[in-house]
């Protein structure tokens, strides 16, 4: 059997298949780029496949060294933690078998440029003239428990924000941490600017997406003075597709280092002290396909055995079961988590 390249896309996953099918046609848009690697890709959680189906193939294709790349913006647990223990013990399991992880996108120029699109996208769908000094912007992250992640979500926001000129910006988040897209907005509403931006920097569409223009039409209602305009997602965008490329020729020249001076798990955090050097592991196991082709928790429990601890409801809108993930030190926040859930107090 001759030795191959293989590259691993690996994504997080979504409830959303349209989101699953669009994680795919980059997947397969980046197969024709790499037509000289063997290319696959899978799920963390939530979809089929999962990544160690996709491994399996580029084993039974003869590729004895993978280049495994995340498919996600920034490296929070998922990537820090989450998706490497899955890598790991896959190569521990086969022998001889390489397996070499390269980083997040990041924030890179490329990724900028896609960005820029969807925000001169946005300006040009919407009525009337507006200048750029009575425009906001509000970029939205995903969110997470890892203030080195959030924080790149603030400088994504800054960049495109000097980048156009706009009179102001701001950061929201879909979940775990704060502030919150409704009350960001609620806030952003009272600054006084004509023209509101709303970007939300995903790869992908999803329930988040979803949620993130469904709150921005409730605040828009609330105030029909200002012009709300719902930016587009990343998605296939040529730079972002040219951005993995990047990614898999630095794991092949050894320049894929992920920034790990601000790293809650490797130094001590303001806030985060007692997360320094805990285990990586993952908890995904518990979520790997679920949702997809039908499979349910029943399904799922009967692999698991009676009596199993599930962690379903895991759509990163909250702040994480500490059973599974380190508590969020800030998940009482009231513009956080909190706000999401039922009858919540409200500004």
């Amino acid at each position: 059997m001759n030795s191959k390249i293989g590259v691993m896309l690996c994504g997080h996953g979504s409830r959303d298949l349209g989101a699953i099918e669009e994680f795919a046609a980059v997947a397969r848009k980046l197969r024709l780029r790499l037509a000289h690697y063997e290319l696959e890709w899978g799920f963390l959680e939530f979809a089929e496949p999962i990544i160690r189906d996709g491994l399996d193939k580029l084993v039974e294709r003869g590729c004895r060294k993978i280049l495994a790349v995340p498919g996600m913006l920034f490296a929070a647990g998922h990537v820090k933690n989450d998706v490497p223990s899955v890598l790991n013990r896959y190569q521990r399991e086969h022998e001889g078998l390489s397996i070499e992880f390269g980083r997040d996108l990041g924030i890179d120029p490329k990724m900028m440029q896609a960005a820029a699109a969807s925000i001169e996208t946005a300006r040009a769908k919407a009525d009337g003239a507006v200048s750029v000094h009575d425009t906001m912007l509000v970029v939205v992250g995903r969110g997470t428990s890892d203030p080195d992640a959030n924080s790149n979500v603030a400088k994504v926001m800054r960049l495109l924000w000097e980048s156009f000129g706009f009179g102001w910006g701001e950061t929201a988040y879909s979940g775990v941490t704060f502030p919150l897209v409704e009350p960001a907005l609620e806030r952003a509403a009272r600054l006084g600017f004509k023209r509101i931006i709303v970007f939300p920097y995903f790869l992908f569409s999803g329930v988040l997406v979803s949620r993130i223009y469904d709150h921005t039409d409730i605040v828009a209602a609330r105030h029909p003075q200002i012009q709300f305009v719902k930016a587009p997602y990343l998605n296939d965008h040529p730079m972002v597709l040219e951005t993995f490329c990047d990614r898999i020729d630095e794991i092949l020249v050894g320049t894929g280092n992920m920034n790990c001076q601000m790293c809650k798990y490797r130094v001590q955090m303001l806030g985060f002290e007692d997360e320094v050097g805990l285990a990586q592991e993952s908890h995904h196991h518990h979520v790997e396909g679920i949702g997809a082709n039908g499979r349910d928790e029943a399904t799922h429990a009967h692999h698991h055995g009676a009596g199993h601890d599930h962690h379903y409801d895991h759509d990163h809108d909250h702040a994480h079961d500490p059973g599974h993930h380190h508590p969020y030190p800030h998940a009482d926040h009231p513009l956080g988590p909190v706000t999401l859930k039922k009858n919540a107090k409200r500004e």
